[in-house]
């Protein structure tokens, strides 16, 4: 057996260039010295991890044909009893050792982007100190051994995204981002704790191995009937899921992340790509086996909710013309999609068919969702604006960008034999299977996908000439290379044999493409995209026209169907004026005025007995000569 001890510099590295960049950066090194260091360690611990796939894969090979869940560091650091108790390490096994790879290779694609989108940037060193702070929050809960040191981790993940997305704090609305993606988030994660305790409560244990193993006793706990009809499995499930509807911005959470977009463009490409938002889709991964085995009724929550906010993600999409906004809800849509997938599967066998889809999309999705933000953050470089409606034409300013963004888009659209088409086609077939509703959604939204994103490609690189103040301009080569190495990703990663490296049961699963499923997925998206051709391809006036034949409908999705407005009269009208403004006011005058008035009558009683204490002897003998006369009238009455 190799050792995999080493794995514990992946996360000690990216700590030590927090504390480093973070208390000395601006002291001891210049900025762009900072910006290499914080690269060069992250390019390290990408190295690490590298080798880490490669010797799991294909040198430790299997035992009795399945991976194996390899503890490589494990330190008790809080015990309850013998077995209960919180260990802090390291955990190998096939999703964990996929995300080391998915995280470190985004993170180092961003950090080389950063040194030139960053450059001249007031907050040079924090920024790169804070982005390191994020790569070793992300690895910390990946590589958790178990269920409370994953919550710990991914609660400092909600701290280090609030500190990218807050970068620019003098500016208000990156400040109001900030504060609503951590407040609207710690609801969830409310929601995640709560999980956690009904979970260990049932089963006297947070170990992953433990809680996962489908023959184990543990796994069983708390599955027969509970409160509403269901059991304590499932509403502890229904609970943790919770915790990733907030992380990866699912109905109703999903509230954020647009704002989220106030950060810096490399802030958005490792939140929307490959990090925070896909830390959800990781969890219910990571606790399939229990989903699948000891709560179907909570998987079936987990489908339904990640189908429908593909849907409704999809349709704002189509409506909005921040290019960023655009992405954003983009990835709420293909984070919907590995949920769902994950929700139509089974554990084992060729029913897990969702299982391995859902992580092989988190995979490609990783790689083109990346591209597509960081060639959004050319794009802003060069015109200096986030709306489609101040760009046009920019494919004779921006070769580079043009070539590796239409790459993106025509990933992202399922076209082969790009990457995205093998891993979408793969949630496709598995929804096909399963539930032919939810493949009716799935298969509305792979047409949407094409025609919003090959609307922005269009709006971006076609459409109008545009006239711009300033010749627009390829970026330099830090911000280039590696929007050409993510191009190179989005193109050959589809070819990874996933059904062989990560399934549910850790098993090779026989799949493989379904012509009656993946033809008919191609023509809705080369629809999506011919739609998109029409209407955008040159300048005409036939988007104005549908708006306006479709006034209401058009109206609502660019409006976000008002979801934020509901939660801002729920919160204000409701909560604020009838719960928070009682509860004020009680503690106001009923718990501050009670406290006023015992010190009003402690200083009034005080006051009139100060002359007691006046240190004149006079009235000392005074008061204890009156004190024995009152004693002797008070015994001689007692006495007759």
């Amino acid at each position: 057996m190799i050792n995999f001890s080493y794995t514990i510099w992946i996360l000690i590295l990216p700590f030590f260039m927090f504390l480093l960049l973070g208390l000395a950066g601006h002291k001891l090194f210049k900025a762009k010295l900072s910006g290499l260091l914080g690269t060069g360690g992250l390019g390290i611990i990408t190295i690490l991890s590298y080798i880490t796939a490669y010797r799991y894969f294909f040198v430790t090979g299997k035992i009795e044909g399945a991976f194996q869940k390899i503890t490589a560091v494990n330190i008790t650091w809080l015990q309850f009893t013998d077995k209960l108790h919180i260990d802090m390490g390291v955990l190998l096994d096939p999703i964990s050792v996929m995300m080391l790879v998915v995280i470190t290779t985004v993170s180092l694609m961003v950090h080389i982007y950063s040194l030139g989108y960053m450059k001249g940037e007031k907050g040079f060193e924090r920024f790169f100190s804070f982005l390191s702070l994020f790569s070793f929050s992300m690895l910390g809960l990946v590589l958790a051994t178990n269920i409370f040191q994953m919550y710990i981790f991914w609660e400092l993940v909600g701290v280090s995204s609030f500190l990218l997305i807050g970068f620019y704090y003098q500016k208000p609305s990156a400040v109001r981002a900030s504060k609503k993606a951590f407040i609207v988030t710690r609801f969830a994660d409310l929601g995640f704790l709560i999980g956690i305790l009904i979970l260990s409560f049932n089963t006297k244990t947070f170990d992953f191995i433990t809680l996962t193993n489908p023959t184990g006793t543990a796994i069983l706990q708390g599955t027969g009937i509970g409160f509403l009809g269901l059991s304590i499995m499932t509403w502890s499930m229904i609970f943790v899921f919770m915790g990733g509807v907030g992380k990866s911005a699912m109905f109703p959470f999903h509230i954020w992340l647009p704002d989220a977009m106030e950060g810096p463009t490399p802030v958005s490409a490792l939140i929307h790509a490959a990090t925070m938002v896909v830390a959800g889709v990781y969890l219910v991964a990571r606790m399939f086996p229990i989903y699948a085995i000891s709560a179907p009724v909570a998987l079936h929550v987990v489908a339904y909710v990640g189908a429908f906010s593909s849907l409704f993600a999809a349709i704002i999409a189509c409506t909005q013309t921040d290019i960023k906004r655009v992405l954003a809800y983009s990835t709420m849509s293909q984070i919907g999609m590995m949920m769902c997938a994950l929700g139509v599967a089974s554990y084992g066998g060729e029913e897990g068919l969702g299982y391995m889809a859902s992580m092989f999309h988190l995979f490609t999705h990783a790689m083109f969702k990346a591209l597509l933000f960081l060639g959004a953050g050319a794009i802003i470089h060069a015109v200096h604006s986030n709306y489609m409606t101040d760009m046009g034409g920019l494919r004779k300013y921006l070769p580079i960008t043009h070539i590796t963004f239409l790459i993106a888009c025509l990933t992202i659209a399922g076209i082969p034999p790009f990457s995205a088409f093998f891993s979408k086609d793969e949630i496709l077939t598995a929804a096909f299977h399963s539930n032919k509703i939810l493949f009716g959604v799935e298969y509305a939204v792979a047409g949407l996908t094409a025609f919003y994103m090959f609307r922005l490609y269009f709006n971006i690189f076609w459409g109008k000439d545009t006239q711009y103040h300033h010749t627009p301009h390829e970026a330099p080569a830090t911000m280039t290379i590696p929007l050409i190495l993510l191009a190179i990703a989005s193109l050959f990663t589809g070819f990874i044999p996933f059904n062989k490296l990560v399934t549910s049961d850790s098993k090779v699963l026989e799949s493989g493409l379904e012509m009656m499923i993946a033809i008919p997925s191609v023509l809705i998206g080369l629809l999506g995209i011919g739609i998109a051709y029409v209407m955008y391809r040159k300048e005409t006036s036939i988007p104005d026209r549908l708006a306006t034949t479709f006034k209401y409908g058009y109206k609502w999705a660019y409006n976000k169907f008002y979801i934020d407005e509901l939660y801002l009269f729920v919160t204000k009208k409701i909560i604020f004026r009838y719960i928070a403004q009682p509860v004020a006011w009680f503690d106001r005058h009923i718990v501050d005025g009670t406290m006023n008035a015992i010190a009003t009558v402690t200083q009034v009683i005080s006051f009139r007995i100060r002359g007691f204490q006046s240190g004149q002897l006079q009235k000392y003998a005074f008061v204890f000569i009156t004190g024995v006369i009152m004693l002797a009238i008070f015994f001689i009455y007692l006495w007759k």
